[in-house]
């Protein structure tokens, strides 16, 4: 073919139409593939797109704020501390915090302890001989002081380095048992959340508003018979979550208080309502369980006196709890309506493609449907066009 003859084949494509041929085949086979294909995709956007997704809805992300307030008391007696009242003061470290709380549920007391030099706890890098076996101003990283260079007896068999340090130094080998705060588990936390969510102006909290002052002074949450109370139990946050308190008590933990406020604005505001669940958080792994628990060290300190600075050493033992709120709401919006209406319209428009390759590559007549696929109409002579009807009806061949 001369480029002359290309060229002109070219500029005639320009001005070609192209209409599909409608082709009605009496095939079983087709057509309950085209009806479940189609069923499929209906099925697909009103239980997962409408139903699931929402996605006729504009979304927002839920902006969130908490605060908490435990209350409780206990009496311990210990041979350290003797008897002793614990408020909350004392026992929920630190007083405030931003999403989360500390309630302390055991504890290693080191009273009396000064500046001064005592023997250093026994180890690899603190066991000696001699003073030469010490190095004096080392500072041992995993040791409690600074080296003296002296090595003295800590026991009728042992010696270590001498340390200048607060002393006398802990010995944290021992923890007690049972937990001497276990009682905490009736402790009772209550849980202020308030939430919004811009898009819709929409403001809430989780005092819901039925809930009077009279009704918060006595209620406690119970998943079955309060599920709206915002005032939880301790040991019942612990159980929800799977754990036992008087274990988790030992060496502490953590436990997460989820909060969920998934709400259908579309519904009227009563029925957008927090849904609360516990899980422990940190590892309990037998298998890996190095360092296990939550536990950190704080000291109260006073003069002796009147002039020597004493403070007493206290490695608490407790379980952190973690409040964090999620959630989506949806609402009607025209917008992502019409959108996914026109991305539904388009997965229909697959399932003509999809019969027509069964047609052609699966059927045994695939050749003769494929050959009224496409129908090319001329030109006459006379300038007028060939007829050709819009809806041709085939049976079996």
């Amino acid at each position: 073919m001369s480029s002359k003859d290309v060229c002109g084949a070219c500029f005639h494509c320009i001005f070609d139409y192209q209409t599909p041929v409608m082709l009605v085949i009496s095939k079983k086979r087709v057509g309950t593939l085209f009806r479940l294909i189609q069923l499929l995709i209906i099925a697909y956007v009103v239980i997962y797109v409408c139903w699931h997704q929402r996605a006729y809805q504009l979304q927002d992300s839920v902006i969130s704020s908490v605060s908490t307030k435990v209350k409780g008391n206990i009496l311990t007696n210990s041979p350290t501390e003797g008897v002793h009242v614990w408020d909350v003061s004392e026992y929920v470290i630190p007083p405030q915090g931003e999403s989360s709380f500390f309630v302390l549920t055991n504890m290693i007391v080191t009273p009396g302890q000064t500046q001064s030099s005592c023997p250093e706890v026994p180890s690899k890098f603190t066991n000696c001989e001699s003073d030469s076996d010490c190095r004096k101003g080392s500072n041992e990283v995993r040791g409690n002081g600074v080296q003296t260079g002296k090595c003295v007896q800590l026991s009728g068999t042992i010696k270590t380095c001498e340390v200048r340090s607060w002393c006398p130094l802990e010995n944290d080998s021992q923890i007690p048992r049972p937990a001497l705060l276990s009682a905490a588990e009736d402790f009772t936390v209550l849980i202020k959340n308030n939430i919004q969510y811009p898009k819709f102006s929409f403001r809430k909290r989780n005092i819901l508003r039925h809930i009077n002052s009279t009704y918060l002074s006595t209620c406690t949450f119970n998943r079955a018979t309060d599920p709206h109370c915002p005032i939880f139990r301790l040991g019942d946050i612990v159980s929800e979550a799977g754990e036992d308190f008087s274990a988790i008590a030992l060496k502490g933990g953590i436990i997460g208080i989820f909060i969920d406020w998934s709400c259908d604005l579309d519904f009227p505001e009563r029925f957008c309502i927090p849904k609360y669940s516990f899980s422990r958080l940190d590892s309990k792994n037998p298998e890996n369980n190095v360092a296990p628990g939550y536990n950190f060290r704080y000291a109260k300190y006073y003069k002796n006196n009147g002039s020597i600075e004493t403070r007493t050493l206290i490695k608490a033992f407790g379980i952190r709890f973690d409040v964090m709120v999620f959630g989506k709401a949806g609402k009607f919006h025209i917008v992502p309506a019409i959108v996914n209406l026109g991305a539904t319209l388009a997965f229909l428009s697959l399932v003509t493609a999809v019969c027509d390759w069964f047609i052609f590559n699966c059927m045994r007549d695939g050749d003769y449907y494929a050959k009224h696929k496409l129908v090319h109409l001329g030109q006459k002579n006379d300038g007028m066009p060939l007829s050709s009807t819009e809806s041709t009806s085939y049976g079996t061949p």
